[in-house]
């Protein structure tokens, strides 16, 4: 790495002032004066930085190699001045004009800021977040009362100077002739604070790197500025660069692994899962992957991109091919391939027989790593399933190829075991009850709501289990599946339950139900409710999937489920719902008064209000409001004014 003077005769014009995005000055605001468990972590983070702009201009310079010039080791030097409560860290990477300074340095234009912030605000811990949010550099400002920032864009005759002491402005000018003007890349001087001197000993400084920053793919080296004898010590290489996918997994330790981890993740958590391999054969590449234990702020952005980093030949190409199927966007890590040419394009990259190759051999070999720690660690596996069940569940209607696999990894809350643990379908098969022939499965917008929803009473009531599905993903793939292993899928809310040939476990008080329902005409009360509620429900009928609750509505037999259904109207796909199936308890005790007063001379506008009455309740225990809250509530009135 060199640095030369800046000769550009620029530096006679008046720094410009400019103020910081409102985003970025709260953000500086949070830096500054909050106190963090783990300041360590700003190192890394310009460390990171100073890694991707070597790794930037080193593609770059496969298609324009005059950019790098003589200087074609890349590097990232540090530069330790205790005396002078200074830190440097400097790279001869691809460098910034005046415009990038003032664009990357000043505003941010994703959302990761907002979305920092809105996490510091739930009173998360900002250093866990730090990188994992893109505004790594900022947390320079958790040491640095002042922070000066010296750059020159590759393969550009001009220097800029970019200087803030992160208390809402910052200047932009040319870098002075007395400046250390590096000849290409980026120089971050960071002025350290009274109480993070510490920052700049050669100790503290080899401790983070050793820690966080030793398999990054650059070269790291470490030289203590001049003393009192005005001497520099001798240069010394912190980390040589060298990829840790290419090593042999014998070789490399946990702590090694975890470190890598937090390189290319950005997080601080632990990695549930490492995949580490060498494909040979046809294709030739290698993986190094990890499965998060804690979930990356973007994992359910809109745009499902992926974070695995692409490199041909240990040269960086991208970190947004589609490695990996959107369903595994979690995933983070490297893949290296030795078959692909190193000036790829964007549109080979989107159409490369080699990548789709190793796409189809890397999502394969996560899959049976995935089952393989299923059945080795279940608890482990768990824990994955819980934080990213739901995207995985995208998988199965998604991927046709793997939908079976998926099938076989997924875990279920479910009526057994009061939904306290984790069920597999490989479980629920084992345990279907004699005469059962369907899988049962419950959507709603929360576990508690499915809980206590009136569909499950007559499964309950005959010990069947019943899957609670709660993610908005799951009104989607259950639509998608035929069944597993022979058994279909059955929402408990569509159609007829088909509960019959299951016997029910009576005790004395269910029987004396029974012969209550004896009293009620079935046909009779059928007959009224359909009359009364004319084309707002499809049809009226007696429920075996109810034991406790009057009413509950059903979705037709080759309708969507009632999940879906709600799903795609607010999503307002335009579609007309359908009317639903009101079912009734004919021993309940509501509809034995209800059938005797249809069979006497009961009044038959209040009976009309009562059918009213018991359709509004279903809806509302569906999770929906009446029809007519005014008629709702007249009804009501009057009901309750007749009973007292």
């Amino acid at each position: 790495m060199s640095t030369e003077p800046n000769t550009t005769g620029a530096g006679t014009e008046a720094p410009q002032s400019h103020a910081f995005q409102a985003e970025v000055a709260r953000l500086l605001h949070l830096m500054v004066h909050s106190v963090y468990s783990n300041k360590d972590i700003f190192l890394r983070e310009l460390i990171s930085n100073a890694a991707d702009a070597c790794e930037r201009l080193r593609h770059a310079a496969l298609t324009d190699p005059s950019l790098l010039g003589e200087d074609t080791e890349f590097g990232i030097l540090l530069e330790a001045d205790e005396a002078g409560r200074r830190l440097v860290v400097s790279d001869n990477g691809s460098g910034m004009s005046r415009q990038e300074l003032i664009d990357n340095l000043g505003t941010i234009a994703r959302s990761g800021t907002k979305a920092f912030m809105d996490r510091l605000g739930e009173g998360k811990d900002g250093t866990a977040l730090i990188g994992q949010f893109g505004v790594g550099f900022y947390s320079a400002f958790m040491v640095a009362e002042k922070v000066d920032v010296i750059s020159r864009a590759a393969g550009s005759s001009e220097a800029w100077q970019w200087s803030s002491d992160g208390l809402g402005a910052f200047t932009v000018e040319p870098a002075g002739d007395d400046a250390d003007v590096p000849a290409r890349g980026t120089r971050v001087i960071l002025h350290l604070k009274d109480d993070a001197a510490s920052y700049a000993r050669p100790a503290t400084i080899e401790r983070i790197v050793r820690a966080y920053s030793a398999h990054v793919p650059v070269p790291i080296t470490l030289v203590v500025l001049p003393a009192e004898d005005g001497e520099e010590s001798e240069p010394r290489r912190l980390a040589d660069g060298t990829a840790l996918w290419t090593r042999s997994k014998s070789e490399i330790g946990e702590e090694e692994y975890r470190e890598f981890y937090g390189h290319v993740s950005g997080q601080f958590d632990e990695p549930a899962m490492t995949v580490h391999y060498r494909a040979e054969g046809r294709h030739e590449y290698s993986v190094l992957l990890f499965v998060p234990s804690m979930k990356p702020f973007d994992l359910f952005d809109p745009d499902r991109k992926g974070r695995v980093k692409l490199y041909v030949r240990r040269v960086f190409i991208a970190d947004d091919v589609d490695l990996l199927p959107a369903w595994l966007r979690f995933v983070r890590g490297v893949i290296d391939s030795s078959d692909l040419p190193l000036n790829l394009s964007r549109e080979m990259l989107q159409h490369n027989p080699v990548l789709d190759a190793i796409r189809k051999g890397v999502t394969n070999r996560l899959l049976g790593d995935l089952q393989k720690l299923s059945e080795s660690d279940a608890a482990a596996y768990e824990k994955v399933w819980e934080t990213f069940g739901p995207v995985l569940k995208e998988g199965i209607y998604e991927d046709f190829e793997r939908k079976e696999k998926l099938l076989g990894l997924a875990r279920f809350r479910s009526s057994s075991d009061s939904g306290q643990s984790w069920r597999s379908l490989h479980d629920y098969v084992a345990d279907m009850k004699e005469n059962q022939t369907q899988i049962y499965y419950a959507t709603g917008a929360s576990l508690e709501a499915i809980a206590a929803s009136p569909h499950l009473e007559g499964f309950r009531a005959r010990g069947v289990e019943v899957l609670h599905l709660s993610d908005p993903v799951d009104a989607f793939w259950v639509q998608m599946v035929e069944g597993f292993e022979g058994k279909p899928f059955r929402s408990i809310t569509q159609g007829a339950a088909e509960l019959d040939a299951i016997p029910v476990s009576e005790t004395e008080s269910d029987a004396d139900k029974k012969a209550e329902a004896g009293d009620t005409d079935i046909g009779l009360v059928t007959a009224f409710l359909k009359e009364t509620l004319g084309e707002r429900v499809s049809d009226v009928r007696s429920s075996s999937r109810l034991a406790e609750s009057p009413v509950c509505l059903v979705a037709p037999e080759h309708g969507p489920d009632r999940q879906f259904e709600k799903l795609m109207s607010r999503q307002g796909d335009g579609r007309a719902r359908l009317a639903p199936v009101l079912e009734f308890n004919p021993s309940h005790e509501l509809l034995s008064r209800l059938s005797s007063a249809l069979a006497g001379s009961g009044d038959k506008g209040k009976l009309a209000d009562t059918a009213w009455l018991l359709f509004d309740q279903a809806l509302i225990l569906d999770g929906e409001v009446p029809a007519d809250p005014v008629a709702f509530a007249r009804r009501l009135s009057a009901v309750m004014g007749r009973g007292l």
